[in-house]
């Protein structure tokens, strides 16, 4: 693609560079943590992170390796820059969504550093568009400090699995009720909707568990509106890895597979609702 041969302007370096044959790798991504206008982007020399908070309680997150990318230069230890998401996206589909198979849309992305915009050569039949997209300082992020040490409970799904279950379970309810357990019912969701009480358990051996790692029964809730965000990475997923701490924070960690075959992962955070007493459990 002449877009990923194409050399920086004169003037100052660039912190951050990047080339990537087809633009739809990235648009598809974002938009399974596009649930605010506004994003936080890391870059490091491992790849691009974009974060989605949203009133403290939930957290999306986009990891992009270095690898998806045909170049990708860091010139700093880390960039970071806040930008609106919606106009991202936008940029990045300018020439629409549903590119025919053969005609993808070249991208290559400059940042100069604290200030500067974000810029964006974008190609697609020999016609190039530029965009520049002002950056703001970014916010500082809640850290759910989930590292490895704090899981209590790890189940693996196939997504399939979970996709079922948003399907049956009762979304009228106002939360998402999940149980897990080294005993039965091993891995239990629940409703508590509109038609009553709806349950949906996963055996341990079941065909779509592909990794079942549970150390105590844990029974916790979350606001079904706070998850419903992360059913857009679900759909696009492949695998599901859902996490919780001894607090009962919760992490489901999507595995996604574009159409060159390459691996990604988002990844949401979510609060347990702290409105549920442990009598109504």
């Amino acid at each position: 693609m002449p877009l990923s041969a194409r050399p920086p302007g004169s003037g100052e370096p660039y912190v951050l560079s990047a080339s990537l044959d087809n633009a739809r790798h990235l648009s598809s991504l974002l938009r399974a943590v596009h649930f605010q206008d506004h994003a936080t982007c890391f870059a490091t020399a491992n790849g691009l992170k974009v974060t989605v908070e949203d009133a403290k309680c939930i957290q999306a997150n986009a990891f992009i390796q270095a690898e998806i990318f045909q170049e990708f230069a860091v010139q700093e230890e880390s960039v970071t820059f806040r930008i609106n998401l919606s106009v991202l996206l936008d940029c990045l589909t300018i020439f629409g969504t549903s590119a025919l198979p053969g005609t993808p849309t070249a991208l290559r992305m400059c940042y100069r550093g604290y200030s500067y915009p974000l810029m964006l050569f974008l190609e697609e039949g020999g016609v190039v568009t530029v965009c520049k997209i002002n950056t703001q300082e970014p916010d500082e992020l809640l850290d759910f400090d989930f590292c490895s040490t704090n899981v209590v409970n790890k189940v693996i799904l196939q997504s399939e699995g979970l996709r079922e279950a948003f399907a049956e379970l009762d979304m009228t309810s106002e939360v998402l009720q999940i149980t897990m357990s080294p005993d039965k019912p091993y891995f239990r969701l629940s409703t508590f909707g509109n038609a009553g009480s709806a349950h949906l358990d996963y055996p341990r051996d079941s065909d779509l568990m592909e990794a079942f790692h549970c150390n105590q029964t844990q029974t916790n809730r979350y606001k079904i509106s706070l998850l419903k965000p992360s059913t857009k990475a679900l759909a696009l997923s492949c695998k599901v890895s859902i996490r919780t701490d001894a607090q009962g924070f919760l992490s489901l960690q999507y595995m996604i597979r574009n159409e060159d075959g390459q691996i990604c992962f988002v990844e949401y955070y979510c609060c347990p609702d702290e409105d549920i007493t442990e009598a109504e459990l």
